[in-house]
């Protein structure tokens, strides 16, 4: 993985910062998530429940290099046996190349140290990937009904399976 001495930024306070905003819901209620970010509600939770953390996964690209390889394999794997619909597994294929080819790394904003075994990292992925894949078939971000970040991408995935095999990777 890349060292990430020399890039070390502070992990954003969800809207904080007065930019315009999108309402995103869960489970556990509704918040406002800046229009332009491309992560999402669990992310957000996570950017709160973790407030220590003061270096984001973005200074580690090669992990979110990783990532995006591990959920776009799964995408095609989940087309392969038919559980995903080729125009979401296509889409998220799509979202998927565009984070390995070096975009939207700045997205990746939860902090490196967080709780649990990587959770935070993965949803903040599958949330990234999703907003992408909406934008590229012409939705708004946060529009979930169309293609989920939890249903859709992280479809037959496990964090426990995809945050290590992603560092396994990223350390390769």
């Amino acid at each position: 993985m890349t060292d990430a001495s020399e890039n070390v930024s502070d992990v954003p306070t969800p809207s904080s910062d007065g930019r315009p905003t999108r309402t995103e819901t869960d489970s556990l209620g509704s918040r406002e998530i800046p229009a332009d970010a491309y992560w999402g509600i669990h992310t957000s939770r996570a950017l709160e429940n973790f407030p220590i953390a003061k270096r984001p996964i973005s200074v580690y690209p090669d992990l979110i290099v990783a990532l995006a390889s591990v959920k776009q394999a799964a995408a095609r794997a989940n087309l392969e046996i038919g559980v995903l619909e080729p125009h979401k597994a296509e889409l998220i294929d799509q979202a998927c190349q565009l984070i390995i080819d070096g975009r939207y790394h700045d997205q990746f904003v939860v902090g490196v140290m967080q709780g649990g075994a990587g959770t935070s990292t993965n949803m903040n992925a599958n949330e990234v990937i999703a907003n992408i894949a909406l934008e590229l078939d012409g939705h708004q971000k946060g529009e979930y009904r169309f293609l989920s970040p939890i249903d859709d991408v992280n479809r037959s995935q496990s964090t426990n399976d995809t945050y290590p095999t992603a560092i396994k990777i990223g350390l390769t």
